[in-house]
Parts: C-alpha cells; sequence; structure tokens
C-alpha cells in the first residue's frame, strides 16, 4: 500500500488532514497490520488527506510507563513530541487505545499538545457526516455482534457510545456482554501485562473475558485495540470456538461493509 509520510508531504509544501499514529502493534504485530490496512482502505475510500511518520514514529512510551520505567517513558516521549512539533502536527488519529490515551492525556505535560481521536470515534463522525456509508446486505447481516469495551478508551475517557453507533450502522444486532461499559472487563493485557508472565491465580483474565463472549451468543466480537483483539482471539482458540466466533476491529468491520 503506498501511504505517504509527513516529510513527504512537507517536501510538497503540503499539509495533510490528520497524521495516522500507526503505532508498534500496528506496525508490526501480523494481526494488528490487518487493522492499520483496513483503516488505510477506509481514509482512502472517503479521500481523506493522511500521512504516517514511518520511520520516525517511536513507540509512545506506554508500555515503558506502565512497567515503571519512567525516565525510558520520558525519553520516548521526547522524541516523539520534538518530530510532531517540527512537522506542526494539529491533529492525530490511532488505531491504538494505549497511543490514544498517551498522546491525548500524557504528553500534553510533556509539551506535546495535539487533538488526538480514536479510530472508533473517527469513524462514528464520518458516518454521522454522511462520507462513509454502509452497503446493505453485507457480510455481517443478521448476524449478532458483541463489543469488548477497552479499558482506555471506556473507563479511561468514557468512550463508550461511538464505537457501538458505528457497528448500529451495519445490518446486524448488536449484542452486550453482561460485563460493559463503566462494569466492562479487562482483557488482561493492560498495564503492561502484555509483555510479562502471568501471576498465581485461578483463571486468566482473558479466559474469564472470553466466558462473556460465549455466553452472549454473538458470532463477532468487535475490539479497538490490538491488545484486546490478540487476548480476545486466543481465549476464543482456548474454547476451539474459532470457526465460529470472529474476532475483529471495528475498522475491519466497515471496510468489509463499504
Amino acid at each position: 500500500m503506498q501511504v505517504k509520510t509527513y516529510a513527504e508531504y512537507q517536501a510538497n509544501n503540503e499539509t495533510p488532514e490528520i497524521l495516522f499514529w500507526v503505532g508498534c502493534a500496528g506496525s508490526f504485530d501480523q494481526r494488528a497490520q490487518k487493522v492499520t490496512k483496513a483503516f488505510v482502505e477506509i481514509l482512502n475510500h472517503v479521500g481523506i488527506q493522511f500521512a504516517i511518520l514511518g520511520k520516525e514514529e517511536m513507540c509512545t512510551g506506554d508500555p515503558a510507563r506502565r512497567a515503571g520505567n519512567e525516565f525510558l517513558f520520558q525519553m520516548m516521549a521526547y522524541n516523539n513530541i520534538q518530530t510532531m512539533n517540527m512537522y506542526a502536527v494539529k491533529k492525530i488519529v490511532t488505531t491504538c487505545p494505549h497511543c490514544f490515551n498517551t498522546l491525548k492525556n500524557e504528553y500534553p505535560e510533556l509539551g506535546g499538545n495535539y487533538e488526538v481521536i480514536s479510530h472508533a470515534v473517527y469513524l462514528q463522525q464520518l458516518i454521522q457526516d454522511g462520507k462513509l456509508k454502509m452497503k446493505g446486505g453485507g457480510e455481517f447481516k443478521g448476524k449478532k455482534i458483541t463489543y469488548h469495551d477497552s479499558c482506555y478508551l471506556g473507563r479511561a475517557n468514557q468512550i463508550y457510545e461511538a464505537p457501538r453507533e458505528v457497528l448500529q450502522s451495519l445490518d446486524a444486532e448488536l449484542v452486550e456482554l453482561k460485563r460493559c461499559k463503566t462494569n466492562g472487563l479487562c482483557c488482561g493485557a493492560g498495564g503492561a501485562q502484555m509483555f510479562k508472565e502471568d501471576e498465581p491465580g485461578n483463571s486468566r483474565i482473558n479466559l474469564e473475558r472470553t466466558n462473556d463472549v460465549l455466553e452472549s451468543g454473538a458470532s463477532v466480537v468487535a475490539s479497538n485495540c490490538p491488545f484486546c483483539l490478540t487476548m480476545l482471539q486466543d481465549g476464543i482458540k482456548n474454547h476451539e470456538k474459532e470457526n465460529e466466533i470472529q474476532t475483529l476491529d471495528i475498522a475491519e468491520i466497515i471496510a468489509k461493509s463499504i
């Protein structure tokens, strides 16, 4: 896919509408790369001028800060802020709630002030403005879809309705998990848990969360976070239900429906 970088735009004296922050998972994780591609397809479909930082993008530093390495976090953050301020970045859209939360709530105190939007909210805005239209009778017609609230979009930033409104634009039935919205359950990967071994206990959190998905009777579980996607997928594989239940990011669902 041909995606222009901010440097390429600047070389032509142009300024893109948004910076698409790809994030570590979206860049390097094979499963999350599919979400990146789906979101780029949507942006191209709508005709939005966007750019990425490419090799100038570093990790936001979220896992380092959550794991207690404040020095490493600040070092990464300063590097990213210098790069974005050099390009005079104003608006950022990200497909990862961890990146979203860090860029939106933690970068300002270090001098990085930007309008930061989650792709779930951005997609909702595009649908609301009539720029993104679903074709009827698509792949999800008549299917039961449930939505897993990621911690950093839900409880941390109070974004509950936008992703649901995106899913309600489909010919599908949205069913809620028993633990949802303010009472949602973590997938088990937050707070840098993704990168460490399990602690002693009776059950893995992602298996607990998968039980909620199975109880809902949904054939598709939608998420907006690369970590949640991995944990839910692993949980569904553990129950040997991967042929019955699809685990998809909101961007993938919309890309298949336009």
